[in-house]
């Protein structure tokens, strides 16, 4: 089970283990916002909910450049795994500025498409082809993506993580 760190200030910090989120509540370093119903943890004297969310007490500095590195699995979520140029279904990454023509591997220049649109444009831009993306490639923004291990979220989690965005 894992739990969502929130910092003082509702930002979203990280994912840990329920177990680590249980030591920071008992050592009154963060308080629980969201509990997972029907599973307590069972100590000698007492039980405790499991926490889901929680939030820390004091408030955290996180250095202001967090940047999301970009990968393949990045730019096919941030894309919704839809084609840049036709919108179908995307398997693979296009490079919009060629990398043979000095296009490098960036959020911008970076968009999900599906083979057959990747095979048909090459090594030529989508200018040269007549194409138009249906959206201008950005880094992407928010508590989803600084947040590690937040690709596999839990339900209760969302609610924090789109308030950060």
């Amino acid at each position: 089970m894992r739990t969502l760190v929130l910092n003082a200030g509702y930002e979203p910090l990280a994912v840990v283990s329920s177990k680590r989120a249980l030591v920071l509540v008992m050592n009154d370093k963060a308080s629980v916002i969201e509990r997972i119903e029907d599973d307590p943890v069972w100590g000698v004297n007492d039980v405790f909910d499991r926490p889901a969310v929680i939030l820390l007490t004091r408030y955290v500095r996180v250095p202001h450049a967090r940047r999301t590195p970009v990968s393949r699995r990045g730019v096919l979520r941030r894309d919704g795994s839809r084609c840049g140029y036709c919108g179908k279904s995307a398997s693979t990454i296009d490079h919009v500025m060629p990398r043979s023509r000095g296009g490098q591997d960036t959020w911008t220049n970076l968009v999900a498409c599906c083979l057959r649109c990747n095979n048909i444009k090459s090594d030529r831009t989508p200018v040269e082809m007549g194409w138009e993306l249906r959206f201008t490639p950005q880094p992407p923004r928010g508590g989803g993506w600084t947040v590690r291990g937040v690709e596999r979220s839990d339900p209760r989690w969302e609610p924090y993580l789109t308030l950060a965005a």
